[in-house]
């Protein structure tokens, strides 16, 4: 068993890689699923999911949810929702574009709905194997405070593993 820690370098999961003998198209995932905020937080996140993602036996998605807005008719938001889509997809093209020698393919998906409920959906019906995702450090004065954060609810609600990157 590999045990990485999210407060690793990239430098030190270059080297439990290299190490372990993950290099040469033989990957510890199959699926590994970086939601993203479209923020530059995220990026981290991809970086260190592209290095753990070894050859093309690795699917990598880079997914981000579109927040929908309860009680509304589905045609009322429609060119909102549509432009918040477009959008979406240019800023993780530009994310993608920021890793041309990644291994792998990193493939681009954006659904609608409430963030925690569509990651840990699409993380389960699309055989997800770990999820890669940006995080904040505790307060440690109000550790409270960071429960009710979107990454702290996919790690406990996921039932694949997931590796919070801060």
């Amino acid at each position: 068993m590999i045990i990485v820690s999210s407060y690793c370098s990239a430098e030190q999961l270059e080297s439990i890689i290299s190490y372990h003998g993950l290099r040469g198209g033989r990957s510890m995932f199959r699926h590994i699923l970086i939601p993203t905020d479209l923020t530059e937080k995220s990026l981290k996140a991809v970086e260190i999911a592209l290095k753990m993602a070894v050859g093309e036996s690795c699917r990598v998605t880079l997914l981000h949810v579109i927040e929908t807005i309860d009680d509304s008719e589905e045609d009322e938001f429609h060119d909102f929702y549509k432009k918040l889509h477009k959008r979406a997809m240019r800023i993780m093209d530009r994310i993608s574009g920021l890793f041309p020698d990644a291994g792998s393919i990193i493939f681009k998906e954006i659904c609608y709905g409430k963030r925690v409920r569509e990651i840990v959906r699409f993380a389960d019906e699309k055989e997800v194997d770990l999820i890669v995702l940006s995080s904040h450090r505790i307060n440690l004065e109000n550790p409270v405070q960071g429960w009710g954060s979107i990454s702290y609810k996919v790690s406990i609600l996921s039932d694949c593993p997931v590796m919070l990157i801060k």
